[in-house]
């Protein structure tokens, strides 16, 4: 039998117009978002759907909010995750980051106007909030060649005219990451130019409600598929064919891209910060991984897990560093609650070994939400002081890491869960187990 026309054309065929997180239920929408495999999953462990509208217009009043509070007329956007925040809108992200071509204005009125690649101005079409489409912001050498500078004076132009229709004509400007050309020709034009990284990092720091519940939606995907990763590898498998299996469990969710290649394999574990490349996996040997993965909704989950391959048990001086490097992580989360100064977290809580000192980690946490984000907060070794005078708030999403890697060694141990500041504590949000084999229980 021929399956209806009208069931052909949406995502999920058992839902009406609209899907649970409030978007339309068009299979050839323009919008992208999770796949009806990551849907059902959700679903049937119970989970609750985001708003999206909602979820968007906490974003845009939120930023908002903070230029008005820094007495600005507008903020001007080209990173692209600044971008997504603003206007939950995607294009060619990765090509993106070293490619500026879009750029996002918001005045302090809450006005948005969205300058994108010439022939794709539809992509954020879908989100109201985003008033205008405009083009011309591609103002990187590649593009514009020697004339770089008059693109940049008529961007400037426009930027001018829309402050001081929305922005009151303040002249005061936030900028979070502006080519050379066009910061110039802003200047020219009679802006102020503000440090817009400030305000975005902050603004992006305290989590909605929606975004939380995007977020737990985006780590159980996750999850999902790092044990897809776990359950397809075998031994004589190569690092970057293991790693496919998390980047293809990844994308047929809905996730987007992961930002490294952080999985390796036996001694090349130690250093840290190799990335996966042909070595094999061999019997009785470590394999250390962190997702770094931005998932569905375009939501980081960055965890990291360190398993035992094998049929022999690991040596002693492996199970001492996993079981160090977990006590590391669970004591320093349990001082998480809103209130506490951050350098609280500097100094206090678990303290590595001295033989794991020269080979920990870059920070004790670190802030997530579209990717890694403000705040970092650093080991003691590396604190300094005035950078990061602020409290934990509710909202506030935290990586706790832990690097437990031998100097000289033949092994790391890496670590890390992904933990929300609630109203009175802290919620791991991360449920993978650990490797029983390290931890020493079988």
């Amino acid at each position: 039998m021929k399956p209806n026309y009208s069931n052909i054309r949406k995502i999920d065929p058992s839902k009406g117009t609209h899907l649970p997180d409030g978007t339309k239920n068009n299979a050839n929408r323009i919008e992208i978002g999770p796949s009806l495999l990551a849907m059902r999953e959700w679903e049937a462990a119970g989970l609750i759907f985001p708003n999206l509208e909602r979820m968007r217009e906490y974003r845009w009043k939120r930023l908002t909010q903070h230029i008005v509070d820094r007495n600005w007329g507008g903020l001007l956007m080209f990173d692209p995750l600044n971008i997504r925040y603003a206007t939950d809108s995607t294009n060619m992200q990765l090509w993106n980051t070293h490619n500026p071509f879009r750029a996002v204005l918001i005045c302090a009125d809450g006005y948005m106007v969205i300058w994108d690649y010439k022939n794709s101005p539809f992509l954020s079409k879908f989100n109201p909030l985003v008033r205008e489409q405009r083009s011309g912001a591609d103002l990187f050498y590649f593009d514009r060649g020697d004339k770089v500078d008059v693109a940049a004076d008529v961007l400037s132009k426009e930027v001018f005219d829309l402050i001081l229709a929305h922005g009151d004509g303040n002249m005061r400007l936030g900028l979070d990451k502006g080519m050379l050309h066009g910061i110039r020709a802003l200047e020219a034009q009679g802006f102020t130019i503000m440090e817009g990284e400030e305000c975005t990092e902050k603004s992006r720091s305290i989590k909605g409600p929606d975004e939380i519940l995007a977020m737990r939606c985006a780590n159980f995907a996750c999850e999902t598929a790092v044990k897809k990763m776990e359950t397809s590898l075998s031994i004589g498998m190569s690092e970057n064919e293991i790693w496919a299996e998390l980047h293809k469990a990844n994308i047929s969710r809905g996730g987007e891209w992961i930002e490294t290649r952080l999985l390796t394999t036996g001694p090349r574990t130690n250093p840290w910060f190799q990335e996966c490349g042909p070595r094999q996996l061999q019997n009785n040997e470590i394999l250390a991984f962190d997702t770094d993965l931005i998932g569905c909704y375009g939501i980081c989950i960055d965890i990291s897990r360190t398993w035992w391959i094998g049929d022999e048990k690991p040596r002693p001086d492996m199970i001492y560093a996993m079981q160090h490097a977990h006590e590391h992580i669970m004591t320093n989360i349990e001082m998480l609650k809103p209130g506490l100064p951050l350098s609280d977290l500097t100094f206090n809580g678990h303290q590595l070994d001295q033989k794991y000192i020269e080979g920990q980690y870059g920070c004790r946490f670190h802030g997530v939400g579209l990717c890694d984000e403000w705040p970092l907060i650093t080991y003691s070794e590396k604190h300094v002081e005035g950078a990061f005078n602020y409290e934990l708030q509710p909202g506030m999403v935290l990586c706790a890491e832990a690097l437990v890697s031998p100097e000289g060694g033949d092994f790391s141990i890496k670590l890390e869960d992904q933990v929300l500041i609630t109203e009175n504590g802290y919620e791991n949000l991360t449920t993978y187990p650990f490797c029983p084999h390290l931890m020493g229980e079988a």
